[in-house]
């Protein structure tokens, strides 16, 4: 039926016929129960067999008067019993577009093609494709990676590069794998997930970073390296009477050998700035033994730390957490918000002679089991632009030599791997890309416990479905294989270790006929050059703006000429009086 509507008599009788055929609709359901149940049971006075056809009227006709009186659902109350086909239609939806519409490329978070990926090398089957890329080379976006005619054999390079984490006040230095599990916490994903991707961990000689909710006995039953972080809950280290860090409970645990690196977690591209609850019903005794909670009580995260509240308290606690490790790597872990403030961390740096080992650069695009939409899609900087600051403003303030940066953010491929080294990392994490190594199908439920493959849930009965022995050596392999891609790349490229990339081997289309290198994009600064004036132009309102004494913007007036300079991509503008 097709209603045009021109005039507000058009729009009335439009809205009259839609009435005609919801009434229509609830009286044709009640005359069709009626002449059910009425049919039925003359039938059945007939033929006494027949009342079992009740069985199956009778829950739809009482399940059609229910509708008919519920008040919370318009379209159920208008069409009883069919209206709810809409449901079961929106929970197919997205199970028929992944298997059915979706093509190979245009999939969200993760194309088919990366997932396809991550399973072939996890199962170590054929990871090649046939007949060439089906990506469009032509599109805005395309990034690719400049080789050599001098390329050089995989065969003659490490494949298995590692990174020394560790600055100058670091007594136990780490070397660590190009290529990391990121921070997941026990209960975010299940038991059964922990122990596989630990198990992983340790068979690759490997990280695993524990995340905010604490050292699990799934993470240490399977002896790999671990980087503990401390989110704003303290969980694990945390005084139960008031939340607050506890020194000696930190001590005990940074202590084990098992511990390789300890990590602050700032914020999360998923939901900066947000904080958490764990409600009291998921607080069971083995979650309030592994946090040092109260049993059954609610459990709150809160947006910001409480052990500090300045960037030189920011740095005095990542140098007291060392200290109490027994001189183990300290960093931390930050999407990048407002930039005043991580200048203002590296003044404080600067200013007390004292530097974290390393830090861990969250892009926007990265993933959690829950979080606000509103968070997710529009708060933090994407990865590609935090790194690339991060990396020059350390190297505007001479900190680049003491400090590793680790990026994290939608990592899946050699690929990633290099084009993130490249941009300033000296390693990289990877959260989701790991998951689906442990058999994730990207259903989108982690935020439901109802998982389907039993790596996001605490379902016991969907737990059972991830055979941790089986699991753990697809980690394994996914990560081998991964980064002998990155080796294969880097060898392609014409060299031998993963410090020579620089930005201009990643290139990337901006519009139909021009290309910039990621150098272009984002050009490097002198060393030092932050350290006195004059400033390179755009990081002139950051320095203005930031104080090593607050993370609060200094009340420097900004102008519209500092927003020009700031905003630009080049240092090389008209700088006015």
């Amino acid at each position: 039926m097709y209603l045009i509507q021109v005039s507000s008599i058009d729009k009335c009788r439009t809205i009259d016929v839609y009435l005609v055929i919801n009434t229509n609709m609830r009286k044709a359901f009640i005359a069709i129960a009626a002449f059910l149940v009425s049919a039925t049971l003359m039938i059945s006075l007939a033929w006494h067999p027949f009342f079992w056809a009740f069985i199956f009227i009778g829950p739809i006709v009482l399940l059609g008067i229910y509708d008919l009186y519920q008040p919370k659902h318009s379209i159920v109350r208008n069409y009883p019993v069919i209206g709810r086909l809409r449901y079961l239609a929106e929970d197919l939806r997205p199970k028929v577009y992944q298997y059915f519409v979706e093509s190979d490329t245009n999939g969200k978070p993760f194309s088919r093609l990366n997932r396809s990926l991550i399973y072939q090398r996890a199962k170590k089957e054929n990871d090649t494709i046939p007949f060439g890329t089906q990506l469009d080379v032509y599109e805005n976006g395309y990034e690719w990676l400049s080789h050599s005619i001098a390329a050089i054999s995989h065969h003659e390079l490490d494949e298995d590069p590692r990174v020394l984490v560790g600055g100058p006040e670091c007594a136990q230095p780490y070397s660590a794998s190009i290529f990391n599990i990121s921070a997941m916490s026990f209960g975010s994903l299940s038991q059964n997930a922990i122990l596989a991707l630990n198990g992983g961990a340790f068979i690759g000689n490997f990280a695993h970073n524990t995340g905010e909710g604490g050292i699990s006995d799934y993470h240490a039953a399977p002896k790999g390296d671990l980087i503990w972080q401390i989110g704003t809950g303290y969980f694990g280290c945390r005084n139960p009477v008031d939340g607050t860090f506890d020194p000696e409970a930190f001590s005990i645990r940074a202590k084990g050998e098992q511990i390789k690196m300890i990590e602050i977690k700032l914020s999360q591209g998923a939901k900066p700035g947000h904080g958490g609850i764990l409600p009291a019903k998921k607080v069971t005794p083995e979650i309030a033994r592994i946090r040092l909670v109260k049993e059954g009580f609610d459990v709150i995260s809160p947006p910001a730390h409480s052990a500090f509240s300045t960037p030189l308290e920011l740095v005095a606690f990542a140098k007291k957490l060392r200290e109490l490790s027994g001189g183990k790597p300290v960093g931390f872990k930050l999407c990048i918000g407002r930039k005043s403030e991580f200048f203002a961390i590296c003044k404080a740096m600067v200013e007390t002679g004292t530097y974290v080992d390393f830090i861990t650069v969250d892009g926007g695009e990265g993933g959690t089991g829950a979080s606000p939409q509103e968070f997710s899609n529009a708060v933090g900087m994407p990865l590609r632009e935090g790194l690339a600051f991060v990396y020059d403003v350390l190297t505007g303030f001479d900190l680049k030599k003491h400090i590793k940066i680790i990026s994290s953010g939608k990592v899946s491929s050699g690929f990633d791997l290099v084009k993130n080294i490249a941009l300033g990392a000296d390693l990289c994490n990877s959260a989701r890309g790991m998951m689906f190594a442990l058999g994730c199908i990207q259903a989108l439920e982690c935020n439901s416990n109802t998982c389907p493959t039993g790596v996001a849930t605490q379902d016991p009965s969907l737990m059972k479905g991830l055979v941790v022995d089986d699991k753990k050596v697809r980690v394994f392999n996914y990560h081998r294989l991964t980064v002998a891609s990155a080796v294969e790349l880097l060898g392609a490229a014409g060299l031998r270790h993963t410090y020579q990339l620089t930005r201009a081997y990643i290139n990337r289309r901006i519009s139909t006929n021009t290309v910039q290198s990621y150098m272009e994009t984002f050009p490097y600064i002198p060393e030092g050059s932050l350290l006195a004036t004059p400033y390179p132009l755009r990081f002139e309102l950051g320095m203005a703006l930031s104080t090593a004494a607050s993370f609060a913007p200094t009340d420097y007036r900004v102008t519209s000429i500092d927003y020009a300079h700031a905003n630009s991509f080049s240092d090389n503008l008209h700088q006015s009086n």
